[in-house]
């Protein structure tokens, strides 16, 4: 069961993570955190939408009272939201990124995804490194932030719509990792308390 807030998202977003498993529950932009909790998720879904995202003050310290508790995964402002609920900060482009043609290489396994992004503001590289998270994909145009992990959380966001509809299909496959990592976080938790 997963608690979607929804900053503007589009349908198709919702229909990837039932594809993918998930029994969807939206609640509006200024839900607070004790409105998610109400409906017992296993996971959190932060989804994109329009704005500066360093305005959410609101929706920055409902991100911060979930972050310990659940799996997390952030899109576009969702992932601004999340840079600044870890305690980063975000800055606006001189140039936007805007289209279906943008290039994201994943650090880790090198491998490079044409993504569909509509933003102005980026998350600071540096902040993000010193609060703990771990800098996962970027932008091949500029070079900005564009995917990040927490080390020790089953969280992380990227800076891009994955499921791109109208748009390339290069990262559909987050909305499958992400059903897995909750999966994991359930398992886990579950196993620590039977041993505990």
């Amino acid at each position: 069961r997963l608690v979607a807030f929804d900053y503007g998202a589009k349908r198709a977003i919702y229909k990837n993570l039932r594809r993918n498993g998930f029994e969807v529950i939206v609640l509006p932009a200024d839900a607070t955190a004790q409105d998610a909790i109400s409906h017992k998720p296993d996971a959190i879904f932060l989804s994109n939408g329009p704005g500066d995202p360093s305005a959410l003050e609101y929706a920055h310290k409902t991100v911060q009272s979930l972050l310990s508790d659940y799996p997390i995964f952030g899109i576009c402002l969702g992932h601004q939201i999340l840079t600044h609920a870890i305690g980063a900060k975000t800055y606006k482009l001189k140039f936007g990124h805007r289209g279906a043609n943008q290039p994201v290489q994943n650090i880790e396994s090198k491998k490079v995804a044409i993504t569909s992004q509509n933003h102005g503001f980026a998350s600071d590289k540096k902040k993000l490194e010193e609060m703990g998270a771990i800098v996962t994909e970027y932008n091949l145009n500029d070079q900005t932030v564009s995917g990040m992990r927490l080390k020790d959380r089953p969280v992380f966001s990227v800076q891009y719509h994955p499921e791109a509809s109208p748009g390339p299909n290069d990262a559909n496959h987050l909305f499958e990792s992400f059903h897995q990592l909750v999966t994991e976080t359930k398992k886990n938790r579950q196993n620590s308390v039977t041993y505990s």
